[in-house]
Order: structure tokens, then C-alpha cells, then sequence
């Protein structure tokens, strides 16, 4: 193994360095993710390895700070009219990428865009109209009082898009994006990395790092190579097993924190035997989820009842949880008439912990009469595949970003957003819908919070899908490498960090 280990490190090694040759050291920042984007157009997908990388080219009207407040963004200030009616003011002077100036048309053009996207219009499904009044006045108009309008105006996918250039790209667009962010869209080669420009433009001031390079580095293992080998000066998402090595390593910083995430395994609920809510309640019971925490994710999770965990606005902490009973999920099983082996699929991509959480569950599930064939997936094809109800069971996350239940819950759940939009279990519940639309419609926070409480005992009886743990969320860096810090939501912004 440290034979193979000291191989890896010197063909990355003459990787890295090869690749980066010509690039001022204190200059050019490398991030490392576990998967390539698959798009920069916010509009055609809501992954996070996209959003890591377009959160640095685009601004949005509001913004989060890292304690989820919402501040000015691309808007300077806002106010509400009416139940319906919030007017914001857009900061004057702010230049597009192509030095086009930001007016309330380009607004207007981006949410129209966004609300006719079947992969992310559901988080701003509540708006009805959006009104230019003059070039840098705007008015969204909900169909019915929203209470979380600006939480959802902060997510990644309503980032403000420049009509022209959209219009000119055409279906390039993903390829060519242009926002009014710290850093312009520079070169994307497929698989390997995407390069950024800083703005100079920019209304914040220019980014000290003048250039950031996202590279596509799959094997976690791969990625703390390149941190010890000086190449890599961030990486996303550090595997449980490099955890140690990175935390003693004299030159690199560990950092670990609560995030907004969950880990869960989705079933496709039109699918036999899945369709039977007893099968998919004796799955939850088979799945020995501290083992996970132990062996998988080396203690940096903790064990779920709900969809939603307890940062999250509307939380309910007396959601049904799954304790690990493996005769309780046989009996379940011959109760609903299921005396032979049920064989099912499980999809997932080309990521290490889910491959480690698939082989755990395999052999767990296994031992109540459930054969379980892993399928490996690239990651837009596993995308694409769940988004069309291809799948039996798959191994997913979601991110609660906005910091409220109705993003945690909505897309997940309710049966307008079944495929790309975020419910790939196909998850259909009259009552489920009628609550989750109560819960969107109030500007009530505790008739809200009652809303919520209902939907998480519901669906933790009903499994549409299976949360596992709440995942924290980690990188590991450069000494060097000042100023960073990790966003709750997972799309870290790179703009003030810079090498010493």
C-alpha cells in the first residue's frame, strides 16, 4: 500500500507540476473537488460541483453570509410593499463580464429564465411576476405571500445572468458563462479543470489571487496526494481515511464544521418492490447507520431523523428515527409477503464514501434477504439517469442551502418536482403537497413551523427516501493559504483568499 501510496505521489507530482508550469505560485490558487462541473449556466442544473465553481463568476440580488444572514448583494437595499410586493434597488455602475452595465432587465431575463428551467424553477416557483420600473429599480411579485422570498433569491441557481450574452451563446451558454462576479470565466477543459480570471471590474474591488483553477480530482486520495505535494492549495471534501494524515501533517490546516447537508438513499417509488412503503421501511431498519458513522465517515457525521437537520429553520426534532433492527426489517418483509429474495439495483457515482456506504449496505441488506447489485455511474450520466426515474435505489445528498424547510422539503418531496428538480424518488402525497404549499404560502414563521413538524412525520413514515446522517463538511489547505473560509451551504467562495 505505501509502496502504491509513493507511486501515486510521484506521477501527480510530475502531473501537477507539468500542468502548472508558467503560473506565478503566489498568484494562481488550485482548488481540488471530487468531480467536475457539469455546467456553468445556473438555470440547467443545481449540483454542487457546479455551483462551487459558477458561485465565483455570478453575483445575486441577496446574499448570505456565512452565519445564512441575509445581506445586499447586487441589490444595495430592499424593502416590502405588501405581502406579495418587494421592490429592490440595484447598485449602479455594476459591470458584466462583457462590460455590459447590470440594469433590472437583466433581472427580470434571469428569473423569467430561471421560472421556465424544469431543474431549478421550483426554488423560485413562488414568484409570479417580475416588474421593471426603471434600470435599476426591480419588483418581484409573489402569487401568494412567501416567507422565505429572500432566502430562495440567495441560492445559487437565481444568479444574475446578462440577457445579451445569453441570447448570444445560445445553447453554448453553459460553456461561455458571463456574470458580474469576482472572477470571469477564463478556459474549461473537459474532465480536468476549469480556469478563472479575476474581474478587474468588479464592485467589490479586484480579487487579490488573480487566477483560481478548479481541478477535477476524483479519488480523495488523489487529492491529499497533491495537497502534500504542494500543487493542490485547497481541497474539497477530504475522505474519512486521509483525515488523520492531513491533520498531522505539518504544512496543511484541517478544517471541519456542522454544514447543511444530508446523506440519504433515494428509492424510486414507481418501481416494484419499491413502490411499497413496508419494503422500503424494512430497508431503513436493515441499515446499521452507526457502523457508517464508524467505518465511513470516520465520525464526522451524526445519525438523521428527518430530512432537515436542526440548523435548518423548521427542524422537527421528534421525526421518526430508524433504529438498526434487522429482525424487525425481516419480519416487516413477510409481513408484506415477501418470503424470496428481492433483488434490486443501487445506483451510485464514482465517489469513495458512497462506493464505501453502497458495499456496507449491500452486505447489511443482504442479510435480510434483499440482493443488492451496485451500478457505478459517471456523475452527469447518474444525474441525467435519476432525473428520468431510470434507477431502483441510489445514494444521493442534498443541501439544504437557503437554510429553510421549504427548500429542504419542497423539492425533495412534493410531486411537481419529480426528476431533475430534486424529488427523483417520484414521490407523489396529496397531503404532503398540500402542506409543503401551506408552509411555502405563510409569512407566519410558527404556522410554518407547524406545516413542516407534519411533513417530516409523514415522509419519515412514508421513506420516499431514507436520510441517513448529517454530514459535516471539510477541507484541507495550504498553511499558506489565508482567508478562506467554508460556507454553510457548501458553495465556498474563493474572493479574498490569498497565498502568503
Amino acid at each position: 500500500m505505501k509502496k502504491r501510496r509513493s507511486f501515486l505521489m510521484m506521477l501527480l507530482s510530475i502531473f501537477f507540476i507539468l500542468s502548472s508550469l508558467a503560473m506565478g505560485a503566489k498568484d494562481v490558487l488550485v482548488v481540488a473537488q471530487g468531480a467536475d462541473a457539469k455546467t456553468l449556466d445556473p438555470h440547467m442544473t443545481n449540483d454542487q460541483p457546479s455551483s462551487r465553481v459558477s458561485s465565483q463568476i455570478y453575483d445575486r440580488l441577496v446574499e448570505q453570509d456565512l452565519n445564512m444572514n441575509i445581506v445586499p448583494g447586487l441589490a444595495e437595499k430592499w424593502k416590502q410593499e405588501d405581502d406579495l410586493t418587494t421592490v429592490f434597488y440595484l447598485r449602479k455602475g455594476v459591470k458584466f463580464h462583457n462590460g455590459e452595465e447590470l440594469k433590472a432587465s437583466d433581472v427580470k431575463f434571469t428569473l423569467d429564465r430561471m421560472k421556465a428551467s424544469a431543474q431549478v424553477s421550483h426554488i423560485i416557483g413562488a414568484i409570479d411576476k417580475v416588474v421593471v420600473v426603471d434600470d435599476y429599480t426591480v419588483k418581484v411579485i409573489t402569487e401568494k405571500p412567501f416567507g422565505a422570498l429572500t432566502s430562495h433569491l440567495a441560492h445559487t441557481a437565481t444568479s444574475i445572468m446578462n440577457e445579451k450574452a445569453v441570447k448570444a451563446a445560445g445553447d453554448k451558454y453553459g460553456q461561455q458563462p458571463v456574470g458580474t462576479g469576482p472572477y470571469k470565466f477564463s478556459e474549461w477543459q473537459a474532465g480536468d479543470k476549469i480556469i478563472l480570471v479575476a474581474n478587474k471590474d468588479y464592485f467589490k474591488g479586484e480579487a487579490p489571487t488573480k487566477t483560481v483553477i478548479f481541478r477535477n480530482v476524483p479519488e480523495g486520495t488523489n487529492r491529499t496526494i497533491g495537497l502534500e505535494t504542494g500543487e493542490i492549495d485547497i481541497a474539497y471534501d477530504i475522505e474519512p481515511i486521509d483525515k488523520e494524515m492531513v491533520q498531522k501533517h505539518k504544512k496543511l490546516d484541517y478544517v471541519e464544521e456542522p454544514s447543511l447537508s444530508m446523506s440519504y438513499i433515494g428509492f424510486n417509488t414507481t418501481k416494484k418492490p419499491l413502490n411499497d412503503p413496508k419494503v422500503r421501511q424494512a430497508i431503513c431498519y436493515a441499515i446499521d447507520i452507526d457502523s457508517l458513522i464508524d467505518a465511513v465517515y470516520q465520525g464526522g457525521a451524526v445519525e438523521a431523523n428527518s430530512p432537515i437537520g436542526p440548523k435548518v429553520f423548521g427542524y422537527n426534532k421528534d421525526a421518526k428515527a430508524y433504529k438498526y433492527d434487522p429482525e424487525k426489517a425481516k419480519a416487516i418483509l413477510k409481513e408484506a409477503g415477501y418470503t424470496k429474495p428481492i433483488k434490486i439495483k443501487l445506483w451510485t457515482n464514482d465517489n469513495p464514501v458512497r462506493r464505501d456506504i453502497c458495499t456496507i449496505v449491500q452486505d447489511q441488506l443482504k442479510q435480510v434477504g434483499i440482493d443488492v447489485e451496485i451500478e457505478t455511474l459517471e456523475w452527469g450520466a447518474y444525474l441525467d439517469g435519476t432525473a428520468r426515474g431510470e434507477h431502483d435505489m441510489f445514494i444521493l445528498g442534498w443541501v439544504s442551502v437557503t437554510g429553510d424547510a421549504d427548500y429542504g422539503l419542497y423539492p425533495l418531496f412534493h410531486s411537481s418536482a419529480k426528476g431533475g428538480a430534486g424529488n427523483r424518488s417520484f414521490y407523489s402525497n396529496e397531503k404532503v403537497d398540500k402542506l409543503l404549499d401551506e408552509g411555502k404560502n405563510s409569512v407566519d414563521p410558527e404556522a410554518r413551523k407547524k406545516a413542516y413538524a407534519e411533513v417530516q412525520n409523514i415522509v419519515q413514515e412514508d421513506v420516499p427516501i431514507f436520510t441517513m446522517v448529517y454530514t459535516s463538511q471539510n477541507i484541507a489547505k495550504q498553511k499558506n493559504v489565508k482567508g478562506f473560509h467554508m460556507h454553510p451551504a457548501g458553495h465556498h467562495k474563493v474572493y479574498g483568499t490569498v497565498k502568503e
